[in-house]
């Protein structure tokens, strides 16, 4: 079967990895690029080997059968939208848009063209958060009866050029980490139910600690510093903290409670990453010998050492589930209902209430080994 050819609007930090590592991927073939910076696209088109456009004429390209949303969080939802008026299917970097109106809307204009959505992350598709979801299914912990998660840090102003939108509303800690979390949680146990929240932020301000733009003062417009419940529709309970305003900490990022044993889950935001189980029949928490799952394996130098990235995964799965006609594991409901979860936290800590979900969504089927190397070429 032919690949589709894809075509990608906004081509900042993030489009790098995109444009890397489609080629590791069947049924993948980056074709054009567009920003509203020209010399942007034009840059990574002579990068990879593509056509730069404006962005009108890749949304009326005739090649281009998917276009990947790559914009700030503030224009997912307008650009998606164009895609699907264009008539192309979309596949959007997180968060696939910033409110439940949206996201609903998006997915009526889909039904009514016949055409996918997708969305990262992706990440809970890698070799390790696959192997821990097979843990769960086989009931090695048990049932699922609680757990915690953490994503915290001293945001992004030491290190990021343009640090702005990481603390305007549509961003911060819940926005733009929060989806790693969330998604993988609903991977492993399943859709949420109602959550409630605290929330607030240190400073109305942050001071840029990086190069070009060193000692400017940005303002802060969202919370920064978030500990959230979540309650799952099987009743499982969760404790989620995202916070941009720790300077340092010792909690691990995910651990899941069953009534046989417990689970500590590698950080979402990554692909890979070392498995633990303990109590129960494991005794003490102790390694689990990893997978041989081909989303697992490092393949990129990082600062931490070599690490596992296999972005383009979710999109390349979307483009199976095209050509075959079956579902695909980075859906528009599974986004979407992400998205419910986290703009909910944001108005429990508003409000001071527990929120409801109006949303929900089926577990995103499992992904085995072998399904994960069918993808690659």
């Amino acid at each position: 079967m032919s690949d589709l050819k894809v075509g990608v609007i906004g081509c900042g930090n993030i489009s790098t990895a995109y444009f890397k590592l489609a080629p590791m991927f069947k049924g993948v073939t980056m074709v054009a690029c567009a920003d509203l910076n020209m010399e942007a696209a034009q840059a990574q088109a002579d990068a990879f080997g593509l056509r730069a456009l404006s962005i009108e004429d890749l949304l009326a390209a005739d090649d281009v059968d998917i276009i990947v949303n790559l914009t700030i969080p503030a224009a997912h939802f307008d650009v998606s939208k164009k895609i699907l008026e264009a008539g192309k299917h979309a596949y959007s970097e997180k968060p696939f848009v910033l409110t439940r109106d949206e996201g609903e809307e998006l997915r009526a204009l889909a039904a009514q063209k016949g055409l996918r959505v997708g969305s990262a992350p992706d990440t809970f598709l890698g070799g390790a958060h696959q192997q821990a979801r097979a843990i769960v299914d086989a009931g090695d912990i048990g049932e699922v009866v609680g757990g915690t998660a953490f994503v915290m840090s001293h945001g992004m102003e030491h290190w990021h050029p343009n640090p702005d939108f990481f603390f305007q509303p549509g961003a911060g800690p819940v926005l733009d980490i929060g989806p790693y979390y969330i998604t993988n949680l609903v991977n492993l146990i399943g859709p949420v139910k109602r959550v409630g929240a605290l929330t607030s932020s240190a400073s109305p301000t942050r001071t840029i600690l990086s190069e070009p733009r060193k000692g400017e003062d940005i303002p802060v417009d969202t919370p920064t510093n978030i500990h959230a419940l979540m309650e799952f529709e099987n009743g499982a309970t969760v404790t989620f903290g995202a916070s941009w305003d720790v300077w340092a900490h010792r909690h691990p990022n995910m651990e899941i409670y069953g009534t046989k044993g417990s689970l500590y889950v590698p950080d979402p935001n990554f692909f890979g990453g070392d498995l633990m189980v303990g109590g129960g029949d494991f005794s003490d928490m102790g390694d689990v010998a990893p997978w041989d799952h081909p989303f697992g394996v490092p393949n990129q130098e990082h600062g931490e050492g070599m690490m596992a990235n296999y972005r383009v995964a979710g999109l390349a799965d979307m483009v199976r589930g095209i050509q075959d006609g079956t579902p695909h594991r980075c859906s528009l409901e599974l986004a979407a209902h992400v998205v419910d979860v986290m703009t909910s936290i944001l108005r429990s800590g508003e409000t001071g209430g527990f929120v409801d979900i109006a949303t929900t969504c089926e577990r995103p089927e499992a992904l085995s080994p072998e399904q994960a190397k069918e993808l690659m070429r």
